[in-house]
């Protein structure tokens, strides 16, 4: 008589480690990067750097102003030479005041120098200086002031200086905003350990440019 003896189970083998590793390594990696930037956003990191890019894109805004203005000088300066007997004083200073503007460069990575906004801001104020004295000077000139073109300028400049007197209020209160952001904490840890961005310095209206130059007639 046959016996049927039963088949032997295959004996199971212990699941393999090796490649569940990997596996955990990345999630691992994964949610530290995680960790990490959500850390970053909690410090301020991207706030900060989202500041300094609006202080940058403010300060193009205020130079392109101020570069209009220098453009429309020289115009200015010829349709006022045109009048006879015109003070030449008074059109040599608004020339040089101009060029000495245009030679007074910032860019954005000097914005934190006091010296060098200190320097830009006396180019700057010396030529609104003697613009004003220029177009003070005008009223003694009444052919001037009837010529088309020069009133044209005239127009052009003085929404020049409104548009600049924006342009500057809104780079102040972007700086003010940068300012405070990587001061206040622990934002300010941040900046002292990975960004590294130094205060930036406001611009301000030069004193003496306030005073309009007094014309006796």
């Amino acid at each position: 008589m046959f016996t049927i003896e039963p088949l032997e189970q295959p004996t199971p083998y212990p699941m393999s480690t090796t490649a569940s590793k990997p596996i955990t390594i990345r999630v691992l990696k994964i949610f530290t990067l995680l960790l990490f930037f959500s850390s970053l956003s909690g410090c301020g990191y991207n706030s900060i750097q989202q500041n300094d890019e609006a202080v940058n894109r403010a300060w193009g805004d205020l130079e392109s102003q101020l570069q209009r203005r220098g453009d429309l000088v020289p115009n200015l300066v010829a349709t006022v030479k045109g009048a006879a007997d015109f003070e030449k004083e008074t059109l040599t200073a608004v020339v040089e005041a101009r060029a000495k503007a245009s030679s007074v460069t910032m860019t954005p990575g000097m914005l934190s120098d006091p010296q060098a906004m200190q320097r830009f801001q006396s180019a700057q104020g010396a030529l609104s200086s003697s613009l004003s004295r220029l177009l003070v000077t005008v009223e003694r000139y009444p052919e001037i002031k009837a010529n088309q073109n020069f009133r044209d300028l005239q127009n052009q400049l003085e929404g020049t200086e409104n548009r600049i007197a924006v342009a500057r209020q809104r780079y102040n209160g972007a700086v003010e905003t940068l300012n405070f952001s990587i001061r206040q904490f622990p934002n300010s840890m941040t900046n002292s350990l990975l960004l590294k961005l130094k205060p930036r310095e406001y611009f301000k209206a030069d004193e003496t440019s306030k005073a309009l130059p007094e014309v006796k007639f």
